[in-house]
C-alpha cells in the first residue's frame, strides 16, 4: 500500500541523458517512465518536474557571456522538450498524461492552471509541469518545490545521482557521512548542495517534507511512494 496520495517527483535533465553526455537517450527515458508508471498503477498521484541540463543550461551559459535572463529562458524551452518526450514514454505505457508549462504554447501543451492540473490528478492523469515558473533566476528545484505545494503534494521526492544528503561532497571525500533524516535548517546553515536554498526555504516555511534519493537504483521511485527508508528525509 503506497504511503502517499500525491507526490511531486523532481528528476533532473541529466538523468534523461543516461550514458550520453547530452540530448535525451530513449532507452533511459522509457526505463524511468516505466518505474513512474508503476507508481502511477499503484495508485498514487505523481505529478513531475523535469530539468533541463542535458539539453541546455542557463547558468553556463550566463557564464560565457550570455544574458542570463535568455539563459533561463532557454533553459526552460528545454524543460517542454523532456517534458513531451516523457510524456510520450508514459503514454505508450498506458498512463494518461498532461504537459503543463508556465509559458504558454498552446499547439504543444495546457497552460498551467492549478485547479485544472489538480482535477487531471484527481482523474488519475500524470501531469508534468515544464517550462519552470516561467521567471529567470529561479531553478527547477525551485519550480518543483512552487508546484508541490500548489497541488497540496504530500512529499517532494528529488531524484539524483546519489543515495541521500551527506555532510559533504561523497565524491571528493570518502569520509562523508549520509544523513537518514535532517532538518532543513542544518541544510541551509551548512550549505549543503542538494537542492537549491530557496526551494529548501520554502519547504520549512510550509512544512513541507523533501525526500532525496538514488535514481540509478531500480525500482526506487516506487520503494519512496511505499514510504521506505531509503536516502535522506530533510524535515
Amino acid at each position: 500500500m503506497p504511503k502517499y496520495r500525491r507526490i511531486l517527483l523532481k528528476i533532473s535533465g541529466e538523468a534523461l541523458a543516461g550514458p550520453l553526455s547530452f540530448g535525451l537517450d530513449p532507452e533511459r527515458v522509457k526505463q524511468l517512465a516505466s518505474e513512474v508508471a508503476e507508481v502511477a498503477r499503484a495508485g498514487v498521484q505523481v505529478g513531475l518536474v523535469l530539468g533541463g541540463g542535458n539539453i541546455f543550461r542557463g547558468v553556463a551559459a550566463a557564464a560565457h557571456q550570455m544574458d542570463r535572463v535568455t539563459g533561463d529562458h532557454m533553459g526552460m524551452l528545454a524543460t517542454v522538450i523532456n517534458a513531451l518526450a516523457f510524456q510520450d514514454a508514459l503514454e505508450q505505457l498506458g498512463v494518461p498524461t498532461r504537459v503543463m508549462t508556465a509559458i504558454q504554447m498552446h499547439q504543444v501543451a495546457e497552460p498551467y492552471i492549478r485547479r485544472r492540473a489538480i482535477r487531471h490528478l484527481e482523474k488519475g492523469r500524470a501531469v508534468i509541469f515544464a517550462a519552470g515558473t516561467s521567471n529567470p533566476y529561479f531553478s527547477t528545484d525551485t519550480a518543483a518545490t512552487l508546484r508541490g505545494l500548489e497541488i497540496h503534494a504530500e512529499i517532494i521526492a528529488k531524484a539524483t545521482s546519489v543515495d541521500g544528503v551527506y555532510d559533504k561532497d561523497p565524491k571528493k571525500f570518502p569520509d562523508a557521512v549520509k544523513y537518514d533524516e535532517v532538518g532543513y535548517t542544518e541544510i541551509l546553515a551548512k550549505g549543503l548542495g542538494v537542492m537549491d536554498a530557496s526551494a529548501v526555504a520554502m519547504c520549512r516555511d510550509n512544512r513541507m517534507p523533501i525526500t532525496v534519493f538514488d535514481l540509478k537504483v531500480h525500482g526506487n521511485i516506487m520503494r519512496m511512494a511505499m514510504g521506505e527508508p531509503i536516502g535522506t528525509v530533510i524535515r
